[in-house]
């Protein structure tokens, strides 16, 4: 427990419940909110890097604790912990045509998330096992700016699960509906990611069309920036945080595309400036 307490040092804890499903929240910052849903093995010290980030930029971030030990290192027995409850748990289970039952409490976060900060709306963020989530959280009318980053479920088995991006096509009707009225979608994978199939950005780009924005960062052999062809998480672990890396440019373009929903006065007075 101390050592949870020092790396979570400036957030503040409750327990949310709804639809009987109830996870420790985790919040701290100003501003409009951006839920940010951690990937495995959990809330990591990367993913409260990115967290903090956020709240350097004028956002209140709602840290929900979904699985694993918040403020537990990345390392091999805490993912294998991680999965292990992700594979055998009702509520993380996403079919090909079916969001994760965890989505209806994650929208229910995002509601209470948007009527406790105010602003525009709310943003999403949902990472590796997490990742599709934020697109289930569309649904939710407060979300503006979802973001998947290298979103791995449903797990691509066959051809088709690597297609697929977790929504009943009543769901995905929906989604699409809110497209055609100015939502618009973020994704980011790397390039030779097994995890997250290239087969699933291109459903993302026939069913959305100009409304998705896909970043896939090069990771095949003999790239320029020698990155390697395991890498998957492109916000926290694989991320490289110097200027011109094009994982630090997809991080700088996931806080702008945020920022161009939740903060759009800053993003009107940048680029009047720009000209």
């Amino acid at each position: 427990m101390p050592e949870q307490r020092e790396t979570l040092e400036g957030f503040t804890e409750s327990d949310f419940s709804h639809g009987g499903i109830s996870h420790q929240v985790f919040r701290a910052g100003e501003g409009p909110a951006v839920v940010l849903i951690h990937e495995v093995p959990g809330i990591h010290p990367g993913v409260l890097e990115l967290a903090r980030r956020l709240i350097g930029r004028g956002y209140t971030v709602y840290l929900p604790s979904m699985f694993g030990k918040p403020g537990e290192a990345m390392g091999g027995r805490a993912i294998a912990k991680s999965v292990a409850k992700v594979c055998i748990s009702r509520e993380f289970s996403v079919l090909a045509n079916r969001s994760s039952p965890a989505t209806s409490w994650l929208r229910a976060l995002a509601a209470k998330a948007h009527q406790e900060c105010g602003g525009p709306g709310v943003g999403a963020i949902g990472m590796c096992m997490t990742g599709s989530f934020a697109l289930a959280m569309a649904l939710e009318p407060a979300v503006l700016a979802p973001v998947m980053s290298q979103p791995s479920l449903p797990a691509g088995l066959t051809a088709r699960r690597r297609a697929a991006v977790g929504l009943d096509e009543g769901e995905l009707a929906r989604v699409k509906a809110r497209t055609g009225q100015g939502l618009r979608l973020l994704g980011l994978r790397f390039s030779d990611d097994r995890a997250c199939p290239a087969a699933r950005f291109a459903t993302l780009r026939r069913e959305f069309g100009e409304s998705f924005e896909g970043i896939e960062v090069d990771s095949s052999p003999g790239n320029p920036f020698g990155i390697a062809r395991s890498s998957h998480c492109v916000l926290t672990v694989d991320l490289v945080d110097t200027p011109g890396h094009p994982t630090k440019e997809a991080l700088d373009r996931t806080i702008e595309f945020i920022g161009e929903q939740l903060h759009p006065e800053r993003a009107s007075t940048t680029k009047t400036e720009e000209k």
